[in-house]
């Protein structure tokens, strides 16, 4: 009879270890699964601010108003920012990196460029979606 009471603890204690072994593994699995959701934000929103720091880039820029379509690259990364002339001395700033998008609007005002202070968009702000697109 004690023998049969030895094997049943182990029986028991081995039963004890399999389910710690699969709670573990499950968080484990949880773990891996956050810290991947963590760093995909984190990357995210590293584009959004090097956008957002191309967007502000542009307007500091001096552009000419006189073509269509005038882009450049932003000095600190490979962002393009573009500035599209808009019907009615309306103007639109496009910055734009790795699928991110970010707009703003302005007017032109005796000449020069002035920014709608309201900020960006990350959104196109126009109906026609093809002129929210850079080239």
């Amino acid at each position: 009879m004690n023998r049969e009471r030895g094997a049943s603890s182990l029986m028991l204690a081995l039963l004890i270890l399999i389910l710690g072994s699969l709670l573990l593994q499950g968080v484990n699995q949880q773990q891996a699964s956050y810290a991947s959701r963590v760093a995909m934000q984190s990357l995210a929103l590293q584009r959004q601010a090097r956008v957002q720091s191309a967007l502000e880039w542009g307007r500091g820029q001096r552009w000419s108003g006189l073509v269509e379509m005038e882009c450049r690259h932003s000095s600190s990364s490979a962002t393009r920012v573009c500035l599209r002339v808009l019907p009615g001395d309306k103007v639109m700033m496009i910055a734009q990196d790795d699928g991110m998008s970010l707009w703003r609007l302005g007017d032109v005002i005796q000449g020069e460029i002035v920014f709608s202070p309201h900020g960006w968009s990350d959104f196109c702000p126009l109906k026609e979606v093809a002129l929210c697109r850079v080239p």
